[in-house]
């Protein structure tokens, strides 16, 4: 990893941050009284653009990162369950990071002939870790750091994820299509993933 890596890594989590920070508080949804809550949370926006540009590790370590903030408003904010939710929360999103960045690995979604459309795929089939891990969350990790029944919390969140999902997949295929966009992040930070767009042409 080299600086231009790091600071990739460094606005990553910074735009994920701000775009939690803004939806988080603008769009707050329907919560469960006593427990928690579901709010518009936009911060995978940068993870899917790290794990896509610049591959899986680094995808992991923006999603982390950047879910910090939603891990505190869960947790302190808008729920009660506190250090667990700063912990718990980011590392789901490191999950969905990570696997974004393999698949799009996997498949050589970078070398197909329409890597726009690939990608819709891709980014969806990449909440599944994060889903199952989530709808874990609250039947079995939160329960027993924090007591309670949180079953009810899954049918809040887990739908609205996949409709935040289903948003930014639909983004992030026009961002893969969008050549000034690609040439910007490889004039900008020269990420590995990224390099093989261009040599593709």
């Amino acid at each position: 990893m080299n600086s231009k890596h790091t600071a990739f890594i460094a606005i990553m989590t910074a735009l994920g941050l701000l775009l939690s920070a803004i939806s988080l508080n603008i769009a707050p949804l329907l919560g469960t009284v006593g427990q928690s809550g579901a709010a518009l949370d936009l911060s995978h926006i940068a993870t899917f653009i790290a794990a896509i540009f610049a591959g899986p590790y680094i995808g992991a370590v923006v999603g982390f990162l950047s879910g910090i903030y939603a891990g505190y408003y869960f947790g302190f904010v808008m729920g009660t369950i506190g250090i667990l939710s700063v912990i718990g929360v980011p590392i789901g999103k490191a999950l969905t990071g990570f696997t974004a960045g393999f698949l799009y690995k996997k498949f050589n979604v970078h070398r197909s002939s329409k890597p726009s459309t690939f990608t819709v795929p891709v980014i969806l089939v990449s909440y599944i870790p994060e889903c199952i891990y989530t709808i874990l969350y609250f039947l079995y990790i939160v329960p027993y750091f924090c007591g309670g029944i949180w079953e009810p919390m899954i049918s809040i969140v887990i739908p609205k994820a996949w409709i935040e999902i289903t948003i930014m997949s639909f983004l992030m295929g026009a961002l893969v299509g969008n050549t000034g966009f690609k040439e910007f992040i490889l004039k900008s930070f020269h990420t590995p993933s990224l390099e093989k767009m261009r040599t593709k042409k």
